[in-house]
């Protein structure tokens, strides 16, 4: 048996940035992540990093790559009627995003941790939780080379994703989740090919959505909206080319896609779920764990960020000073973000999708809505303000 303060289940941005944050303040962590660093080092996620996430990379000490490779975003486009429109994203907020890989933050946070000597244990296996409604916790698990480990704690933080086992080491009766899945998805594909535009482009087409991302100069990242029940087998390099030009392509016809050899693609199910409350006992969760939104809003990787922050903080009152309040209250000052990140979330796929039951009613509720965001400064304004994230909140008055 082997002891630390806070044993942390997953090395995505969420168990990484907890063990970095609290080692930063003198609190012993230990990660545990069942896959291989070099499969989290290349695992494509999120790309979109708000202000808030950007600003805290940089304060402790982990943004110099980002801020040398990353690629600064003043604005985004909103296309429909074949037209485009600019959300001004810095002139109504004063504030950007920047386009900086979930690996890539990844691959940052693992160097920082190998420099500085904090563990991170890979390809373990067999992972349990134990006692977590006591206050002498415990990770039972398998070394990469197959092991029995036994690791003790004194809080255990689940940063092991929507299929980790955290969560569901909560009974059933101690929770609640709120779930919704949309009947669509999004075929995902990453190419060899500069961007075809300066910064994102949203697009609402009557064939369903895409959007125009990027990864670095070099890549770029792109969706289409297609059935729930998709196979990506039925979409050929071609036809995903093809189709995202006609979704994308304005009136005006000056936008010209950029085609290249596609490295990677996928289908992803699009869902919303939050479980309250977000912890139980000695047990906290965080990121995916706790709740999933869809990608329309940009909010998933910057969620799990909010949320450690949050909890490093609440860790160290507890650990190092024998104070409990701000642990007590994490669940409730979290949610309080992750509910308005889920309500933008459910606000940007809403309007933006084709929903395949919905009337005609509908879809002109959609135009109208996307019609009046693009010309109402104000509309505009809660969109940019909600796109570039909200400040960290540290009590649930915040």
């Amino acid at each position: 048996m082997t002891r630390t303060q806070v044993g942390i289940i997953g090395a995505g941005p969420a168990g990484l940035l907890l063990s970095y944050l609290l080692h930063a303040e003198g609190v012993d962590a230990v990660v545990l992540e069942t896959r291989s660093r070099a499969y989290v080092e290349k695992r494509v996620r999120a790309g979109v990093c708000e202000h808030p996430t950007v600003e805290l990379l940089r304060e402790i000490g982990v943004g110099t790559r980002l801020d040398a490779e990353g690629l600064p975003h003043h604005g985004f486009s909103l296309r429909f009627d074949g037209q485009d429109h600019r959300i001004a994203l810095t002139e109504l907020t004063g504030k950007s995003i920047t386009v900086y890989g979930q690996q890539e933050i990844v691959k940052d946070l693992i160097a920082a941790h190998e420099a500085k000597g904090y563990p991170i244990r890979f390809e373990v296996s067999d992972v349990e939780l134990h006692d977590v409604d006591t206050d002498n916790p415990r990770i039972t698990y398998r070394d990469s080379d197959g092991a029995a480990q036994t690791l003790a704690c004194d809080v255990i933080a689940g940063c092991d994703g929507f299929h980790g086992v955290s969560r569901p080491t909560i009974p059933a009766d101690k929770v609640k989740t709120y779930d919704r899945e949309y009947p669509f998805a999004w075929l995902g594909v990453l190419a060899q090919t500069p961007p075809s535009h300066e910064e994102l482009i949203y697009t609402h087409h009557e064939r369903g959505f895409a959007l125009h991302s990027m990864r670095s100069p070099e890549i770029t990242r792109l969706y289409l909206q297609v059935p729930s029940d998709e196979k990506i087998e039925n979409w050929s390099d071609d036809r995903i080319w093809s189709e995202l030009d006609v979704r994308l392509t304005t009136n005006a016809h000056d936008f010209v896609l950029r085609e290249g050899p596609i490295l990677d693609k996928g289908i992803t199910p699009m869902r919303s779920f939050v479980t309250e409350p977000m912890q139980y006992g000695r047990l906290f969760l965080a990121g995916d764990a706790a709740h999933i939104v869809p990608p329309t809003g940009a909010k998933g990787m910057n969620l799990a960020v909010a949320d450690v922050r949050v909890l490093s903080r609440a860790l160290v009152e507890l650990l190092q000073h024998k104070r409990s309040e701000l642990a007590e209250s994490y669940s409730d000052t979290c949610l309080r973000r992750v509910w308005r990140a889920e309500h933008f979330s459910w606000y940007m796929t809403s309007m933006l999708h084709v929903d395949p039951s919905a009337d005609d009613f509908t879809r002109r509720l959609q135009l109208s809505q996307l019609r009046y965001t693009a010309s109402s400064r104000a509309a505009a304004t809660s969109v940019a303000e909600n796109y570039v994230g909200l400040p960290f909140a540290w009590t649930s008055n915040a």
